[in-house]
């Protein structure tokens, strides 16, 4: 695996995607990354990303788009896009503590009644329908939202190779609608994490890694950032 950094040169965008990647748009950060593995295989995706607004050197800018790349090959160099790459081969312990950060996609699968496929639902909005309309800004529900939040990751960690010693910090609740050039558009939701996780299975955390936690991943989510604390 690698681990990338990568900047992009923004004076390289059209008009159109300087102001998508700018509002953090997930389609048009996608394709341009893409553009470092141009001679992938058709079917195959051989990364994982996340996108982060760096402060400029003035400290007067909204922030400059910044991306961090997982990826089973090394990228290849392309004309505005900064690469900083090294290799990644995390060795972990059993038992080993490590501070974590993950934007992820948190849903579940839903029944569409006898007959019917099932559906993926926004945990976070299953969570807060029991609410009237006018209970949704309250703080109650804006607790049963995160504790859902949290629920989804804990239940999933231990087949992911980790479980958490403690409640995970949970912010930046976002919802997508990616346009399309036919139909409707793409929608989907995305979950800040950060916290400790406790290493259960090393091999299957490292495979965790590569293959990315959750969905949409081809959007921005599932890119795990370990750092020992």
């Amino acid at each position: 695996m690698y681990l990338s950094s990568v900047r992009v040169d923004l004076n390289a965008l059209t008009r159109e995607q300087l102001f998508d990647v700018l509002e953090g748009g997930a389609y048009t950060a996608h394709q341009l990354l893409w553009t470092l593995f141009a001679d992938t295989s058709e079917g195959e995706r051989p990364f994982l990303f996340r996108q982060e607004m760096e402060e400029a050197a003035n400290g007067k800018s909204q922030g400059l788009p910044r991306f961090y790349v997982y990826s089973t090959r090394r990228p290849e160099a392309v004309a505005g896009l900064d690469v900083q790459c090294k290799p990644f081969a995390p060795q972990l312990a059993k038992g080993e503590r490590l501070a974590f950060r993950l934007r992820a996609n948190p849903t579940v699968a839903k029944s569409a009644g006898e007959g019917q496929r099932s559906h993926r639902a926004d945990v976070l909005m299953n969570a807060r329908k029991p609410f009237s309309p006018g209970e949704r800004t309250s703080q109650a529900c804006v607790d049963a939202m995160e504790t859902a939040a949290r629920e989804w990751l804990a239940s999933r960690a231990p087949s992911w190779g980790f479980h958490l010693p403690v409640a995970p910090e949970v912010g930046a609740y976002r919802q997508h609608a990616l346009p399309k050039d036919k139909g409707r558009p793409i929608r989907f939701s995305s979950v800040d994490y950060e916290g400790l996780l406790e290493v259960t299975d090393p091999g299957r955390l490292i495979e965790t890694l590569a293959h990315g936690v959750g969905r949409a991943k081809a959007f921005g989510c599932g890119l795990m950032m370990l750092r020992r604390p």
